[in-house]
Order: structure tokens, then sequence, then C-alpha cells
């Protein structure tokens, strides 16, 4: 594989938004080229080539495609211009990610269909705390969780809930909707005027992101209480 530098360019040069590491931070993996990808893979090219445009002469080589490129040795890539051993190494190694990645099958997200199926996820950890604790579920629109994550910690009687750092969590990670949950170490399933406040509030907040507030569960031992079942919601 001859691939020649003839074309000096600079990725320094460049304006952020077009820079392959800038622009995955700024729009994502999706805005890249698999010459982008595969500069980032590299970190820098030749005195006279940068760093894409060493990926775009290794993908010509293989026709630009990347199960082609998956089956190249480390000794192949190493006749590149611009790709020495680490580099042939950091390429193979990705491409082996990927392909064991799709062997694997994707692991099915659970769906809540009910309060007692989102008590389910969320009883382990909060049944047996001698403290209160504050918590989210995160879920798309098929309603499967993305994420649990608890929000706060606090004493026996009671915890903060920023309604700003629950949806900062679900603005984070794309969630559709949002089932929050506390416990009560008393064993009251009983929700307080606070709580009451709060579940409106979340409701509200959530309207304006378009992030449905689905219920908010108050767990004490082996039992819970829902907002959604009693009509509070």
């Amino acid at each position: 594989m001859e691939i020649e530098d003839n074309q000096p360019m600079k990725i320094k040069s460049w304006s952020p938004e077009d820079r392959p590491r800038e622009k995955l931070l700024m729009k994502g993996t999706a805005a890249l080229s698999d010459a982008e990808l595969i500069a980032i893979l590299l970190g820098s090219g030749t005195a006279k080539l940068s760093a894409v445009d060493v990926a775009k002469k290794v993908l010509a080589h293989v026709e630009n495609n990347l199960d082609t490129l998956a089956k190249i040795s480390v000794k192949e890539l190493m006749k590149a211009k611009g790709i020495g051993e680490a580099k042939a190494i950091t390429i193979v190694a990705a491409m082996e990610l990927g392909r064991r990645r799709k062997e694997q099958s994707p692991e099915e997200k659970p769906k809540l269909e009910s309060s007692l199926s989102a008590f389910n996820i969320i009883e382990g950890d909060l049944m047996d705390l001698p403290h209160e604790e504050f918590w989210v579920l995160l879920l798309n629109r098929a309603n499967r969780i993305i994420k649990k994550k608890r929000v706060s910690e606090g004493g026996v009687s009671g915890t903060v809930a920023d309604p700003k750092i629950i949806f900062k969590l679900a603005l984070e990670e794309l969630a559709s909707g949002v089932i929050v949950v506390h416990n009560h170490p008393s064993g009251s399933l009983q929700p307080s005027q606070k709580d009451i406040l709060l579940t409106q509030k979340l409701k509200e907040a959530g309207k304006t992101l378009e992030i449905n507030l689905l219920d908010h569960l108050i767990v004490a031992g082996h039992s819970y209480f829902s907002f959604a079942d009693d009509g509070l919601l």
C-alpha cells in the first residue's frame, strides 16, 4: 500500500467546528465522517498531511469500505505514510471493538408499564436506608429505562430535591419521561404537603421542557405510594 503525502494542511488552522475532536464535542459522533473518526484515533498526521488526510488515503486504499479496513493487519497498515506501529495498533483495536460489539445482542432495557414495575426497579436501592434519598428514573419514549440516578441524600426526616438537577439529568440523557422516587425511613407512606407541592412543581417544569413526569413514588420498606395511582398527578 503506497500512500504519498503531497497536500500540506494543518488541522490547527481549521475553524474549531471543523476540527474532528472539537466537532465531536460540539455536534456528536454522528456529525463526523469516517475519515474524521479515524483521524481522532490517529491523533496526528505527518509533516505535510493532516491526520484527516492520512485517514482519507487509508480509506481510499480499502475503497472506503470499513469492513475491508477491519480485516487489514497491523503490518499492512504500517505501509501507509504517517502510520506507525502505535497508530496501526490503535486502528486495529478500534475495529476489533466494533466487531465484538456487533456480535453481542443489545440488552433490552426494562419497560415500565405500571407503578409496581417502577417500584421493582428502585426498591432495592431504598427499602433499608435509615435516611432519605431522592432518585429519578429516566425513560425513553417507549417507557424503557435509560438510567436510574440518585439526585440527593438527606437525613432521617427529609432531603432536598432540586428540579433543575432532575431535569438537567433528563436533558443530558435525552429522556422523554421521568419518574421521581424518595423513601420515608419512618415507614409512613403518606405524602407530606411538601411532597405534594414538589410533585406539582416538577410536573409544570416538565411540561415546559416536554419531559413528562409520569409518577412520584414514596417507598417505605417493601411498600410504596404512587401519586399517579392515587390521582395526584
